[in-house]
């Protein structure tokens, strides 16, 4: 095992859409970070979803994790009645976890940023300080070992920053955790 970094942030968005939360520690499931985007926002009247690419003023708004307080804060923030629905399972984009490293953001900041991707905040649920020489981009296939979780890199997105990876073997993960790569 090599190790090439550690968790600066780790962050949870536990409403689709909206901004996310950072924490100090978190469980990590089969199905990615407990707690992370299982609630989406849907119009009161359609039922249908609401998200961030319609709507993005969605991305200001913080999660509190009080449906009722949530609500009503999204309802006067988009000017419409809107509700919070539990999805039957996590609203990931394409794996359950999305890792970034800060050379990544640094490389947006100097305009290598990819299409429709928010350098300002990539959405990231770990947000990892890797020594000079890493670039997460090549790991790809690759497993990952970060506190007790292990992953697997699958890809990277096509409109965002850094890789996705799926969990291999759950566990919990801290900010301050060694990043290492597997082999």
């Amino acid at each position: 095992m090599s190790g090439v970094g550690v968790v600066d942030v780790l962050s949870v968005y536990p409403v689709k859409s909206l901004a996310g939360r950072t924490v100090e520690e978190a469980e990590v499931g089969p199905a990615g970070i407990v707690g992370d985007r299982v609630w989406t926002v849907v119009d009161a009247d359609t039922g249908d979803r609401v998200t961030v690419r319609t709507t993005p003023q969605m991305a200001e708004v913080v999660a509190t994790g009080d449906t009722e307080a949530d609500t009503i804060t999204l309802t006067e923030v988009l000017g419409r009645p809107v509700r919070l629905r539990r999805a039957e399972e996590p609203q990931v984009d394409a794996a359950p976890v999305h890792l970034v490293s800060r050379a990544a953001v640094r490389r947006a900041d100097a305009g290598d940023v990819p299409e429709g991707c928010s350098a300002d905040d990539p959405r990231a649920n770990v947000l990892m300080d890797l020594g000079p020489d890493e670039d997460e981009r090549g790991w790809v296939g690759r497993g990952l070992r970060i506190g007790e979780v292990e992953l697997t890199v699958t890809r990277t997105p096509r409109h965002c920053l850094g890789i996705y990876a799926e969990v291999r073997s759950p566990g919990r993960v801290r900010v301050g955790d060694r990043v290492e790569l597997l082999p």
